[in-house]
């Protein structure tokens, strides 16, 4: 498993788990330019505030590398991701015509996130495109999941930083506190 580490910062101790399209995201001229820059974005902020970064994305070089992986693999390493993670950021972009990128493998991390009692902190267009099922539009009812509006964030990179850190407060009060998980 290839995780990289960030400097001391903000998210210092945290594993964040950075999701989003890959397969549907390939073009035949390359990875779709705006996404790879939200992405990396996301990735550089989190590694920049002392996180842990877990990403499909920078390991398989952007849709470069996709090819060299099975997928068994892509599972069994995305699954013990989200095992290992603190707070899980899937980025989920909108198409010009206003719908969602298509992405299935985000869509069940989201899953497992909530399943696993994961907090998210959901990068997508506020509020959803109508494109967007009523499962990711009522998620909230269900989980502890945060958004960011993705115009925003391609603003102000550092909103991530912010929701991470009140979506994982209780956790890390926890843990301050000395108390076992």
């Amino acid at each position: 498993m290839i995780t990289t580490h960030g400097q001391p910062g903000p998210l210092t101790g945290l594993d964040v788990f950075i999701g989003g399209p890959i397969q549907h995201a390939i073009l035949p001229d390359g990875f779709v330019g705006h996404l790879q820059d939200a992405i990396s974005m996301a990735i550089r902020t989190v590694r920049d505030s002392g996180g842990n970064v877990f990403s499909a994305h920078a390991v398989e070089q952007f849709g470069a590398k996709t090819a060299s992986f099975t997928p068994d693999q892509v599972s069994v390493r995305d699954y013990r991701w989200m095992q290992k993670c603190d707070v899980f950021v899937p980025i989920l972009p909108v198409l010009d015509d206003r719908t969602l990128r298509r992405t299935d493998g985000t869509h069940v991390e989201l899953g497992w996130a909530t399943a696993m009692g994961r907090p998210v902190v959901l990068i997508t267009t506020q509020p959803f495109v109508d494109s967007a099922s009523h499962l990711l539009k009522g998620l909230h009812r269900v989980g502890a999941v945060h958004t960011i509006d993705f115009d925003e964030f391609s603003g102000s990179p550092g909103l991530l930083i912010s929701s991470v850190l009140e979506a994982t407060r209780q956790q890390r009060e926890a843990v301050g506190a000395g108390i076992p998980a």
